[in-house]
């Protein structure tokens, strides 16, 4: 296992540990919401680290093509669930958190569907896809900072999660009735 992929590993680790300091806060125990941050911030650090060590170094692999996004996928996911139904005065809205879900498991689906029919299946990142997990990101950041402007990186999610999710929708239905059996999705 090349050193991207250790650190996409430790991120994938650090979720349920992320998941406890939520769900064991209190107003009495305020310093968890701090503990909370600390390891999602330290988690989008390691995004942004890995991504860079395997790009410069060449350490591209495919279980890095899979631990990197399952660990944006887990970390992100968690964090919408978990901010929606916390004790904070400031909380992710419902139908934020049940549209970025959705959008998820709509790609996780499209990808199983493309893997079955086509049986392999290229995915990649796109620009859209990544400004979505950028303002997803700032959004669980101004949330657990709990700034009183927190709605308008939420609504930015939204909109980036919409047009991303339109997007990996609309690619995967041009692969999924291409003649050949293996384009890149993203």
């Amino acid at each position: 296992m090349n050193f991207a992929n250790k650190i996409s590993t430790l991120r994938i680790l650090s979720v349920p540990f992320f998941i406890a300091s939520i769900v064991y806060y209190a107003p009495g125990r305020e310093y968890l919401r701090w503990v909370s941050l600390g390891i999602f911030i330290l988690a989008v650090v390691s995004d942004a680290v890995d991504g860079y060590i395997a790009r410069k170094s060449k350490q591209q692999s495919p279980a890095g093509l899979i631990l990197d996004p399952l660990g944006d996928k887990l970390l992100l996911m968690s964090a919408f669930i978990c901010l929606c139904f916390v004790d904070f005065p400031v909380r992710i809205p419902l139908f934020v958190m049940l549209i970025v879900i959705s959008r998820d498991l709509l790609i996780l689906l499209g990808a199983v569907v493309l893997f079955i029919v086509k049986q392999k299946i290229d995915i990649r990142p796109t620009r859209w896809g990544k400004l979505t997990t950028t303002f997803q990101m700032a959004t669980a950041i101004a949330v657990m900072l709990q700034l009183p402007v927190s709605f308008v990186f939420w609504w930015a999610a939204v909109a980036f999660t919409v047009i991303s999710g339109t997007d990996y929708v609309m690619r995967g239905f041009k692969i999924l009735y291409a003649n050949d059996n293996h384009r890149p999705l993203g």
